[in-house]
């Protein structure tokens, strides 16, 4: 029944959005440029593959695929005849991630129809599928199941609050969800509200987020990295802003612009979460002639700029070892972005008021590693206690460091559930 209904009245309404939404949206025009051809493309590449034992990763983006590199690379290191196969749903995602070498094979996921789905699953024919997080597509789920190809989620979450639960959308995922082998939640908390909807083949079960063994491993790799002249880090004290968006900037700017005028030697790393030509001028009108700004790829001409406004990609994980304080992006938007690659670097970090999104956030704030400003004023009066008090910085990032030891050692929970079937 939920197939039918799927089929017959969401997939029409979902192809119809898609179309619409790409005549104004530049994203998903390019998310739809980027699936043409795909079986063409998929056919080709699937024949360079020369092991039959395959595990699919499917993930949303580039944020849910870090998640899954911890568990891909632990298997790459434990079975040499292994074939990764790694799918997108979002263009941002597949184009960070498509030349990611432990994978054997990187596409993205064709659109959600049935016939899609069966021809996508016979082609790269998996021993088992991973789908990271919530990005659960059903008729993939459903392809997946009818070929009996046992199928896991990692890092799942749940909200008890979720819409997923509620009337009539909770029948229809109690049948989706059934379909798994292991439902693999981040907390016990998402594990007990995965029992809402009393499904009886899944086991469910609280393993941790892989996110934490990435972000370890990530700073370990990231500290060989040399990114910013000794000379350039002298005597200064480091405020890296990750991840920002305009409406970030809108509170994190006038907030250095006004600790500049009591603290000389403060020197702001700001990295906006999409460095484009428009971003990185608007932000240079923003900031004017004071405080002086250099872009990183000029930093050989560094001649004692307050800012270094980053205009390259892939480096802000290695670039918030240098801070004594970080402040991550998104939470004056829709959602924070991921506060663990600072706080594994025991700093302090402070993010806006829409963070609940990550329970990793919640937690750091709870805990008094992780600080939440809501306006320019508490910003500043939060960064300038920071710079100004060595011990209470320490003693916070110490709080941010002990949350991301304590939960180190996800991946090889989740690799026993793994392992088992293949």
């Amino acid at each position: 029944m939920w197939q039918s209904f799927y089929n017959l009245f969401v997939i029409p309404f979902l192809w119809t959005g898609a179309r619409v939404a790409a005549l104004f949206n530049s994203k998903i025009r390019r998310g739809l440029r980027g699936r043409k051809d795909l079986f063409v493309k998929l056919e080709r590449d699937v024949k360079k593959l020369k092991h039959k034992r395959r595990v699919w990763f499917h993930s949303s983006s580039m944020g849910e695929f870090e998640q899954a590199k911890p568990i891909i690379a632990a298997l790459r290191s434990e079975y040499r005849e292994i074939e990764i196969i790694a799918s997108f749903f979002s263009p941002s995602g597949y184009d960070h991630s498509k030349n990611y070498k432990p994978a054997s094979l990187i596409t993205y996921i064709p659109f959600d129809t049935k016939a899609n789905a069966a021809r996508f699953i016979d082609l790269i024919k998996p021993t088992a599928a991973v789908m990271v997080r919530y990005d659960v597509w059903p008729n993939h789920i459903w392809a997946l199941r009818d070929r009996n190809i046992p199928t896991f989620i990692a890092n799942a979450t749940m909200k008890s609050s979720s819409t997923r639960l509620r009337w009539p959308w909770r029948e229809f995922n109690a049948d989706l969800f059934n379909q798994f082998r292991s439902i693999l939640t981040v907390s016990q908390k998402d594990a007990e509200a995965f029992t809402q909807f009393n499904l009886s083949q899944p086991q469910v079960q609280a393993v941790g987020e892989t996110r934490y063994d990435q972000v370890w491993q990530r700073s370990i790799d990231a500290r060989t990295k040399h990114l910013i002249p000794e000379q350039v880090l002298k005597r200064k004290r480091v405020f890296v802003v990750g991840s920002s968006w305009e409406e970030d900037e809108e509170v994190v700017l006038p907030t250095f612009k006004k600790l500049l005028q009591n603290d000389a030697n403060a020197l702001m790393i700001l990295v906006p979460h999409e460095p484009t030509l428009e971003a990185l001028e608007n932000i240079e009108i923003k900031l004017g002639i004071k405080p002086s700004s250099i872009r990183f790829s000029d930093l050989n001409d560094y001649d004692g700029e307050s800012v270094i406004l980053v205009d390259s990609v892939g480096i802000l994980m290695a670039l918030y070892q240098y801070a004594h304080v970080a402040y991550v992006g998104g939470s004056f938007r829709q959602g924070v972005h991921n506060v663990l690659e600072p706080a594994v670097y025991g700093i302090p970090v402070l993010f806006g008021p829409k963070h609940t999104n990550s329970q990793e956030a919640v937690e750091l704030a709870r805990r008094g590693g992780g600080f939440v400003v809501h306006d320019q004023q508490e910003c500043y009066r939060v960064l300038r206690s920071f710079l100004r008090d060595n011990a209470f910085r320490r003693e916070a990032g110490e709080v941010s460091l002990a949350l991301v030891k304590e939960n180190i050692g996800a991946t090889k929970r989740f690799l026993k559930h793994l392992k088992a079937v293949i």
